[in-house]
């Protein structure tokens, strides 16, 4: 009675095979009561069960990093638009060669930063060469968004090094896929921003932040304030690219006004060398 073994697998299998059949047909998922509640896009995409989605989401990427020993994470944030210095030239002239003159002004204004990607992908093959021979518990991973930009930079360095790294990817229009050095099994999609920050959270020992825009932005500061109300135990945050970060945000005039401490100043640290981040993540935990 040996066939009783895959009962689970073949409900499971009969359960999607009838999806298949009506996304084959065009066919509209209807709701239908005998139809497996675990594999029943209809009901779990319902409003009334938007929080066992929220606790997958939490769930299943933790998982899948405990089974692979990601416990320890050096998240880096940044542009999802700079490219490498290659491709950025490439791009440049590619769109003067079409005669498009708004996309080449765009690509050259882009190309200015390309060397942050250069630097991010330094910065990668750092964590990851120090990992290399450490133990288990002593390991720091590369983690980022998954996106292209600083996160495929990161993640390629990371690769290109042969360690593991991590990509809490996030459901968008204008990024369909994870970043091809992302590694596969550690290469995680979300929809819900407020469940992907808590991932980023809660391996997270270290947090550097390259040049860019609303994410990024959003994503230094949810930190910054987590370390500040001490909801998060101190981590090394680092600003790397010190032009860019000062002519952007006046923290001293934000003391000045009275609306942050003196200290809080000090949560966080200028850089503009990928040797120097690593540096400053390796004085605070005296690595």
């Amino acid at each position: 009675m040996n066939n009783t073994h895959n009962i689970h697998d073949k409900r499971l299998a009969d359960a999607w095979a009838t999806l298949q059949s009506h996304s084959d047909r065009g066919l509209p998922l209807d709701p239908d009561p005998s139809r497996l509640a675990f594999a029943d896009p209809e009901f779990l995409l319902r409003r009334e069960t938007r929080g066992i989605r929220m606790q997958l989401e939490l769930m299943k990427p933790d998982l899948e990093q405990r089974a692979h020993g990601i416990e320890n994470t050096v998240v880096v944030f940044g542009s999802a638009r700079f490219r490498s210095e290659d491709e950025a030239a490439a791009l440049v002239t590619q769109a003067e060669a079409a005669g498009d003159t708004a996309a080449a002004d765009r690509w050259r204004r882009l190309a200015r930063n390309s060397h942050y990607y250069e630097k991010a992908r330094t910065f990668g093959k750092l964590v990851a060469q120090y990992s290399e021979k450490k133990e288990p518990q002593d390991k720091l991973f590369v983690c980022t968004g998954g996106g292209p930009g600083i996160m495929q930079a990161a993640n390629r360095g990371a690769h290109e090094a042969g360690g593991l790294s991590v990509g809490l990817a996030i459901a968008l229009p204008m990024e369909e896929e994870a970043n091809p050095y992302v590694t596969p099994a550690l290469s995680f999609k979300f929809h819900y921003f407020a469940i992907r920050k808590m991932h980023f959270m809660m391996r997270a020992k270290a947090l550097v932040a390259f040049p860019g825009g609303f994410g990024t932005l959003d994503e230094l500061f949810e930190v910054i304030t987590l370390v500040q109300t001490k909801k998060s135990k101190p981590v090394p945050i680092v600003l790397f690219g010190s032009a860019y970060w000062k002519k952007m945000i006046d923290f001293d005039f934000l003391v000045d006004e009275g609306v942050i401490s003196p200290g809080d100043v000090k949560l966080f640290e200028y850089v503009d060398a990928p040797e120097d981040a690593w540096d400053a993540i390796k004085r605070f935990y005296k690595l």
